[in-house]
């Protein structure tokens, strides 16, 4: 399950998908889902579940496969897929490392190199602890985090990315000090976590929901304006909705994550329209299994702003405002134009 859980309303949707007419393009060979991270976190999730729904209602004819990537805080992946310019059986799950990374680590890419098709979710984090340690309030871990010295361990998915991004924050916000250490995947920093070699981390839903249920970790607020709106339960006789605001909690601090799908450079117009048909009938599945696809795209787009604010004060903050804001009106753009397939 990613962060951004869109399993509140339409639970009953159903879309006949078989409608739609032939594709004037469609792919030939396997689709390769491409991963910026490691294995077990949250974008690795998220493409299994787009693989999943994929194949289970027959949305393509050619089987994807997910491909991870994640060497050099993401690197790698950025790199593979500008060099893989005009093919169009490869796409990259995106999220904010596509214009963090190259302003900090200064590696030659950007953005624009690859070919937007849609957003498909605003990610949310979540304050985490494990359930050996004595907070059970976010008050009483930031009063914890002031007092300790050496300063408490929050763990995280690499380094100059948004878990970084918003232990910084948390830093700014409350006075406290922590000692980040950035580890290859979501799934690592919650190992690391459970084993008590970090205090806390600032895991998606999806990261922590295993530990959370078998009651190695306690969540402490959601990183976002409202809480998450699921209200089944899900470990014990806690819901997700059960989990408040930071805000509620006394930590006013939000922040949420652009997830998309990206292809190569100098792809055509009619390869681009399969994709961003193919990604509208993911999120629009009614599968219970792919919560955290947003089946409205619009929605999603509209929060981008949201996450984008909270950049204000990190390192290249001018340069990374100007990246939000173009990669947005580009996403908006793409959806406007693109050739409805209904």
């Amino acid at each position: 399950m990613s962060k951004k859980l869109c399993l509140g309303a339409g639970a009953a949707l159903t879309i006949a998908l078989t409608a739609a007419p032939v594709a004037a393009w469609e792919p030939t060979k396997p689709v390769e889902i491409v991963v910026a991270a490691g294995a077990g976190g949250a974008s690795d999730q998220m493409a299994r579940m787009m693989q999943a729904a994929v194949q289970k209602n027959n949305l393509m004819k050619q089987p994807m496969v997910v491909s991870l990537k994640g060497g050099a805080s993401g690197a790698e992946a950025l790199i593979y897929m500008k060099s893989s310019e005009g093919d169009p059986n490869k796409i990259l799950i995106a999220y904010s490392l596509i214009y963090m990374l190259p302003l900090s680590a200064k590696i030659p890419f950007n953005w624009r190199d690859l070919t937007p098709v849609s957003v498909i979710a605003l990610d949310e984090f979540i304050l985490w602890v494990n359930t050996q340690l004595p907070y059970n309030t976010v008050k009483e871990f930031i009063e914890a985090a002031k007092a300790a010295s050496p300063p408490l361990k929050m763990g995280g998915t690499g380094s100059r990315r948004e878990d970084h991004v918003l232990t910084v924050f948390l830093e700014q916000k409350t006075g406290a000090k922590f000692a980040y250490l950035p580890y290859k995947s979501g799934g690592e920093a919650a190992t690391q976590l459970v084993g008590n070699h970090t205090a806390a981390n600032v895991n998606n839903p999806s990261e922590n929901l295993e530990v959370w249920r078998a009651g190695q970790v306690r969540p402490l607020c959601v990183f976002d304006k409202e809480r998450i709106d699921y209200k089944t339960k899900v470990a014990g006789d806690m819901s997700w909705y059960d989990i408040p605001t930071c805000k509620e909690a006394g930590l006013d601090l939000q922040y949420l994550m652009l997830r998309a799908m990206f292809l190569p450079g100098k792809v055509t117009p009619e390869q681009t329209a399969f994709y961003v048909d193919l990604f509208k009938k993911v999120t629009q599945t009614p599968d219970d299994d792919r919560s955290g696809l947003c089946r409205a795209l619009e929605t999603c787009t509209d929060r981008i702003k949201s996450s984008a604010s909270k950049f204000r004060s990190f390192p290249a903050q001018a340069a990374i405002q100007e990246e939000v804001g173009s990669l947005q009106w580009a996403l908006r753009r793409k959806r406007r134009r693109s050739p409805s397939r209904r």
